[in-house]
């Protein structure tokens, strides 16, 4: 029987630092040694970042001899992807609502590009 992650997907990535370490491990393999020394912080605090990470199933751990290497598992980022999908629709009416407005208020034949200022005025 599989365990529950300790965390969420959204709480992993809530922190910076761990969405700047599924980055860093989006292409290859780490040992954390190599990963401590991307950050100004210590080996400690990148190995509780990490641990977050693999409780939430983003990061899955390999030894390798003695040394420890971390990877990333995107699949729990799906949930995300599937969460974020839903509201993408909202922003797409804004955006084409916006684009309905601006050009409904813009005179024929005028240029579609942006106005030149000179003075504080838009120029004529």
């Amino acid at each position: 029987m599989a365990t529950e992650p300790k965390h969420d997907v959204f709480q992993a990535i809530a922190d910076p630092t761990r969405r700047s370490l599924l980055q860093l491990l989006v292409d290859q393999e780490m040992p954390v040694n190599v990963i401590s020394g991307h950050y100004s912080m210590s080996r400690t605090a990148v190995s509780k970042h990490l641990r977050v990470l693999q409780e939430a199933g983003l990061v899955k751990e390999r030894k390798v001899g003695r040394e420890t290497r971390y990877r990333l598992e995107p699949e729990p980022l799906l949930e995300l992807k599937r969460w974020l999908s839903y509201y993408e629709r909202f922003w797409e009416n804004k955006l084409q609502a916006l684009k309905r407005f601006v050009e409904e208020d813009m005179p024929a034949g005028e240029p579609s590009g942006p106005l030149k200022i000179v003075e504080g005025k838009p120029e004529e």
